[in-house]
């Protein structure tokens, strides 16, 4: 394997198309543990459009996730640069006043699209049953179907950190366990919580009698 010993300060490439061709290989899941202290960080580059990427960054316990800039075939975000050469191993670089971490992260083999998102939301009062079907998410373009009282649709919604957006339907989660949807009824804008559908494991529905999600 390659080894990545450092982050180029910018982009060494010139050819606007040798450039897209770079960040496209950043996009994904990469994991990895501190030079220093050995601990676990994680940061996924969930699209890049521009100069600008959505990102998730996890270090100690903790997830940020936000905007972050991308300057050729790096991506920076807040105190932490990530460049990739080979879309398999990244260096990750910590960096704030005088103190500097680095670490070497390999790309995991889950697909970036596998969202916690992704998924059946499903949520009912005694007058009102919602599910919004969240089926693949690329990029920020989202494969949604959602059923409300009766009436039903699906289409292309829009991804934005932890919410998808489909006309004037949202569905978000801060867990991928819990969620809210918010939809328009009439001239009033209401809020459902939802839970993500688990389908039951294979030793817990041998009786035979499971409910299943259309």
């Amino acid at each position: 394997m390659v080894a990545v010993t450092s982050i180029p300060a910018g982009s060494q490439i010139s050819p606007g198309t040798e450039r897209v061709y770079h960040q496209t290989r950043l996009l994904g899941d990469w994991k990895g543990t501190w030079s220093k202290d050995n601990r676990p960080v994680e940061f996924k580059v969930l699209n890049i459009k521009g100069s600008t990427a959505q990102v998730e960054y996890t270090h100690g316990g903790q997830t940020e996730r936000g905007t972050a800039t991308v300057n050729g075939s790096t991506i920076t975000f807040g105190n932490v640069t990530i460049g990739t050469r080979d879309g398999s191993k990244a260096a990750l670089e910590f960096s704030y006043g005088t103190t500097k971490n680095t670490a070497i992260l390999d790309k995991t083999t889950a697909p970036v699209d596998e969202n916690k998102l992704v998924g059946s939301w499903i949520g009912s009062t005694a007058t009102m049953s919602v599910t919004f079907k969240v089926v693949s998410i690329s990029g920020r373009d989202a494969q949604v179907k959602y059923s409300i009282n009766g009436q039903s649709g699906q289409g292309t919604g829009d991804l934005f950190k932890n919410v998808v957006t489909f006309g004037k339907l949202q569905v978000s989660s801060n867990d991928g366990v819990n969620g809210t949807v918010t939809y328009q009824a009439g001239h009033k804008t209401l809020t459902l919580a939802v839970k993500k559908f688990t389908p039951p494991t294979s030793s817990s529905s041998s009786s035979g009698s499971v409910n299943r999600l259309a």
